[in-house]
């Protein structure tokens, strides 16, 4: 027999007094194996029926089956609290609830009262579930054991629902089916399972609807606050929830709260209530704190409603084998637990900060996003590590979730990712898994790994997923063995993509709409990146080229563009041969939205980096300087769109460029490959309206 103490209030002396408790639900060992039975079963039954599906039932089948299907037949639960809450007048279940129990101030006889409910409710619609059944006989046997080891009084804590059949009447078996020799032979022979049991901190979170808790509430967090703080309760859950907000850094002052206060004690006299309820307080809030805006409620909701308190549990306690590694390894490597933001600069060069970074990103495969990486300033090196670390109090059951993978924290990352890798469907996630075990560490998901990529990668003809898959695996080529971890057999794999890609680049950017050209320019720029990365001069050769053969092709202007524009970085072509295609590109005979697209694909990338392409600027100079009235106008909106991605101070710092801009000796120099000087065009006539207007504020006498 197993009994729990739990500590009661001390008394006027300081002694702590001791309660027993006895769990009295059906033991998971035979719940479990029940269910592992029904689902055999309905397998069985599945496969028979599929089986049988071409055979034609005989007459007798036929009535037996049709008679099984009649609803009369079928057997459902009726919702004692419907029935109560509908026979009260309320069409809100949980409102009848709220206002007959949660928020009532007289609590006497409540109980009673309750138990005379649902006995009323039962003899009308009881029990047939044989689950609950079980359940129920094996609450008795219990209750029957503790009574004669003699206890003068004895708490049932338990649903209103299996009240009726707990009291003294059923255990003495003066009600129907409540007998002890009832109750033994329904429990004879129940099918058992091995089991390990282990506590769990409870949270508001856990005792949801949403949680899959079928016995769970809507709002944990509401029920508490009206047990705490039965006095102005509806008061100090808008005060609350005011503070809350104003922590948000979103305004809610001391007056709102005041008209919201008078707002739901308004709508709880147009509702009759006798005070406001959630949804009295709910509207309340969104019409006067939150000026209708939904998104401040969800905030709400989570914090208030449902709540994140969470449970102890002491540390004597059984713990499941996952959460026993996770605290040895924090304490092995002096990483204490805070719900406070705390940095930590890691070097993985050292032992014990690389074992630290493997926890960190071991812990993030599962799920438990203990910490944040964040850029480390300056410093570019492929060493140095920054974590934003930040402990919450549910990555407590976060932990217990997870041991289905594995009773170590490597040994558990390894067996998620290995399976989230077989179920992915697209290249680039799994290649990002890759990336994702050589930082954590994982040896042994490496070749698992690898083998999942090549399997995909040999029937893959997505040529985006090709290109997206390049950069993971060109950080595990290149920054594999600085962890410690021999990485030499990817490159390979890299290189087969690479080719696989390059083969089908000029197909799959043809007849590409503008959507899908920016969807296509992302995953050039992501394989770019991985090849200065990887950094071979003959797989940049063949990338190159390609893009050459983008530009004077016929893909999208803003490929064509993108593509002059790295090349141009990457000293492949030089200003002349630039200004030669934009020229072509840019020609007053092309569609003005093929030029627009054309110059946004050139002017893609760092505003710093473009600051410094002077052949770039000389070629808008020129280009713009050549377009008619009534082009330029129709041009510009789409110019301005091009220049939108660049912060305000990247933009500043092109006008002034623009502005120190030599016409003359730059922009129309022929030495620079821009070509000669264009006469511009004067209209005489209106210049000469002009001329008379100048004399007189100059104050001189316009010759004739």
């Amino acid at each position: 027999m197993t009994v729990f103490f739990t500590r009661m209030a001390s008394d006027a002396m300081g002694r702590v007094a001791w309660r027993p408790i006895r769990l009295m639900d059906l033991p998971q060992t035979h719940q479990l194996a029940i269910s592992r039975e029904a689902e055999a079963s309905e397998e069985k039954e599945t496969f028979e029926s599929e089986s049988n599906a071409d055979a034609k039932p005989s007459d007798e089948q036929s009535e037996k089956a049709s008679s099984a299907d009649t609803p009369d037949e079928q057997v459902w639960r009726t919702d004692p609290l419907a029935l109560l809450a509908e026979a009260a007048g309320y069409r809100d279940h949980e409102l009848w609830w709220e206002e007959q129990i949660e928020r009532r101030e007289n609590a006497t006889d409540l109980f009673a009262a309750i138990l005379e409910a649902m006995r009323t409710v039962r003899e009308e619609t009881g029990e047939s579930r044989p689950r609950d059944l079980l359940r129920e006989a094996y609450m008795r046997k219990t209750l029957r054991e503790v009574r004669k080891q003699n206890y003068q009084r004895i708490a049932v804590v338990c649903g209103a629902w299996h009240a009726p059949v707990l009291d003294e009447a059923a255990l003495d078996g003066r009600c129907e089916g409540c007998r002890a020799v009832d109750d033994n032979a329904r429990l004879k022979g129940l099918p058992k399972t091995k089991t390990q049991c282990t506590w769990i901190p409870w949270t508001h979170s856990r005792l949801t609807f949403h949680s899959g808790y079928g016995a769970g509430v809507h709002s944990p967090g509401w029920y508490e606050h009206l047990w705490c703080a039965k006095d102005r309760a509806a008061t100090r859950w808008l005060a609350s929830a005011a503070r809350l907000l104003r922590e948000k850094d979103l305004d809610a002052s001391s007056a709102s709260v005041i008209e919201a206060v008078r707002l739901a004690d308004a709508l709880a006299a147009l509702r009759d209530l006798r005070s406001p309820g959630l949804h009295e307080l709910n509207e309340a809030i969104l019409t006067v704190l939150c000026h209708g805006d939904a998104a401040p409620m969800r905030l709400i909701r989570n914090r208030l409603e449902i709540g994140d308190v969470l449970g102890q549990v002491p540390e004597d306690v059984p713990s499941v084998p996952l959460a026993r590694d996770v605290a040895e390894s924090q304490k092995r490597l002096r990483l204490k637990l805070s719900t406070e933001i705390k940095s930590l600069d890691l070097d993985v060069r050292k032992e014990t900060d690389l074992a630290r970074s493997r926890l960190v990103h071991r812990l993030g495969l599962l799920g438990i996003q203990w910490g944040q990486l964040e850029r480390s300033g300056g410093r570019s090196s492929t060493f140095h590590e920054i974590w934003r670390l930040q402990w919450m109090p549910e990555y407590a059951v976060a932990i217990i979730e997870a041991n289905v993978w594995g009773n170590t924290v490597e040994a558990a990352a390894t067996a998620r990712v290995v399976h989230e890798a077989y179920e992915f469907n697209e290249l680039p996630a799994v290649t990002e898994r890759l990336d994702a075990a050589i930082l954590a560490g994982l040896d042994s998901a490496v070749d698992p790994l690898l083998a999942r990529i090549q399997t995909m990668a040999a029937v893959s003809a997505d040529v985006r997923h090709l290109l997206d898959a390049l950069l993971p695996l060109a950080r595990v080529a290149r920054y594999g063995d600085v962890r410690g971890t021999n990485a030499a057999h990817v490159e390979p794999i890299l290189v087969g993509l690479f080719e696989r890609a390059v083969v089908g680049l000029a197909a799959a950017c043809s007849m590409l709409d503008e959507d899908a050209a920016n969807r296509m320019l992302h995953s050039f720029a992501a394989a770019q990146e991985a090849l200065d990365v990887l950094n071979r001069g003959d797989l940049l050769e063949q990338w190159q080229s390609q893009l050459r053969a983008i530009a004077h092709g016929a893909a999208h202007g803003l490929l064509r563009g993108w593509c002059c524009r790295l090349l141009l970085e990457k000293q492949a072509i030089d200003q002349q041969q630039l200004y030669r295609w934009a020229r072509l590109a840019l020609s007053p005979a092309n569609p003005p939205d093929e030029c627009a697209a054309w110059a946004t694909g050139l002017l893609r990338g760092s505003g710093l980096l473009l600051l410094h392409q002077d052949g770039v600027w000389q070629v808008f100079d020129r280009w713009l300087s050549e377009l008619g009235e009534e082009t330029f106008v129709e041009m510009l909106p789409l110019l301005r769109r091009a220049f939108a991605d660049f912060t305000t101070s990247e933009r500043r710092q092109m006008g002034e460029k623009v502005k120190r801009l030599d016409n003359v000796a730059e922009g129309r120099s022929e030495s620079n490959g821009v070509g000669s000087s264009t006469h511009v065009s004067i209209h005489d006539e209106r210049a000469r309206r002009v001329l008379p207007v100048l004399a007189h504020i100059l104050g001189v006498t316009p010759k004739p």
